[in-house]
């Protein structure tokens, strides 16, 4: 058996809050609540340890895709291991059906393998208004029989789909993904206010990527903003590159959702951790200039190259959140939504031993991921 491991020194993120000088113990592949007689002391004072970060919205990364094959998928989970992303659901892009399913059986695998979290359809059923980097000839109407061939190829490991739902199926389609434990997530939509108040009450809980791909907030039609800010059963996604929302708008968010409603996901694509450069985003040709992802037809924004460690140093450095606020959307917030918050999500005894080390400028310095380094602490 491997000698258990202890942490100490550094400044811990807790659910209770942050303790100063505090120590985390490590025992196999779970955090302890005591350390064995052979432990390991590493001292990491002057440092940060927080929970190892959740992406529930993520195209790929390190040149590679979720939409590739299974070394393709490989490639782009352990490029965002290495930027303290420990639990990560893979995203599909709109495509042909018949390569949806398959692609789901291929990430189902994984997920079983425990690579990846599971599996997050965007699209095809989305609007054609705000298609976004979605090949527009490719979507259709969210129709049940459809929704449910994709749930069933991902062998039970679908956990959430992205809907416009006010289109024709859409609401019969939310009611049918809550029934089968499946996230029903509103975005890539031309809703109004009171269509996106019917779908949360048939059972949406998520917003995608709040603001980004749906009608803006007015004063005489809210849209679905509005709606999906004020719901507590809704949790909003923001991707906080500086790219997608103005500072103001993510303070909007924090301020109307609060901490416990935000999740901050990167709904990266293969240019993560890989530079600029030309990219296919499932049948779509992408040019990433100065780490900006866009569509070479059209120019609209392509997901983003975001990593989740740079998303915690901008809330922190940039836009001021405390610290708590912070791990929370990263870590807390997306484990309870994914159910997942008895395994990961806090650094807490009998929790898998998902960590990051950051330093006291919150640069990424370390990641462990059930009890192993992926990056091996940089201490000097």
């Amino acid at each position: 058996m491997a000698p258990s491991k202890v942490l100490t020194g550094a400044r811990v993120v807790l659910p209770t809050g942050i303790v100063d000088g505090g120590r985390v113990i490590v025992d196999g592949t779970r955090i302890a609540g005591d350390a064995r007689e052979d432990a390991e002391t590493l001292d990491v004072r002057g440092h940060w340890l927080v929970p190892g970060f959740v992406d529930i919205h993520n195209h790929g990364g390190g040149g590679a895709s979720f939409s590739g094959t299974a070394d393709d998928v490989l490639t782009a989970v352990r490029t965002h291991r290495e930027h303290g992303t420990t639990t990560l659901v893979a995203s599909t892009v709109t495509d042909d059906m018949g390569l949806l399913v398959k692609q789901a059986g291929l990430l189902s695998e994984l997920a079983e393998q425990g690579e990846i979290a599971g599996v997050h359809f965007e699209g095809p059923f989305i609007s054609p208004c705000r298609k976004g980097a979605h090949s527009e000839k490719l979507l259709r109407a969210p129709d049940p029989a459809e929704v449910r061939k994709l749930i069933d190829a991902a062998r039970g490991r679908a956990r959430m789909m992205t809907l416009a739902t006010e289109l024709p199926g859409g609401i019969d389609s939310v009611r049918l993904l809550a029934e089968r434990g499946v996230i029903a997530a509103i975005g890539h939509t031309d809703a109004t206010y009171e269509q996106t108040v019917e779908a949360i009450d048939a059972g949406a809980t998520v917003a995608t990527h709040l603001f980004n791909a749906m009608p803006p907030l007015g004063h005489r039609a809210p849209g679905p903003i509005a709606a999906l800010l004020e719901d507590e059963r809704v949790t909003v996604e923001l991707i906080n590159d500086g790219v997608h929302l103005h500072p103001a708008a993510l303070e909007l968010a924090f301020h109307h959702a609060g901490a416990q409603r935000v999740a901050f996901i990167t709904d990266a694509m293969d240019a993560a951790g890989a530079g600029d450069g030309r990219y296919l985003l499932g049948p779509l040709q992408v040019e990433v200039a100065d780490g900006v992802a866009r569509l070479v037809e059209g120019g609209s924004i392509a997901g983003s190259t975001l990593t989740l460690d740079r998303a915690f140093h901008r809330a922190v450095t940039v836009d001021r959140l405390p610290v708590t606020d912070v791990v929370a959307a990263l870590s807390a917030n997306p484990a309870r939504l994914l159910g997942m918050d008895d395994r990961v999500g806090s650094l807490e005894p009998g929790k898998d031993a998902d960590l990051v080390l950051l330093d006291e400028d919150f640069a990424l310095k370390g990641v462990m991921r059930r009890g192993s380094w992926v990056v091996e602490p940089q201490l000097g």
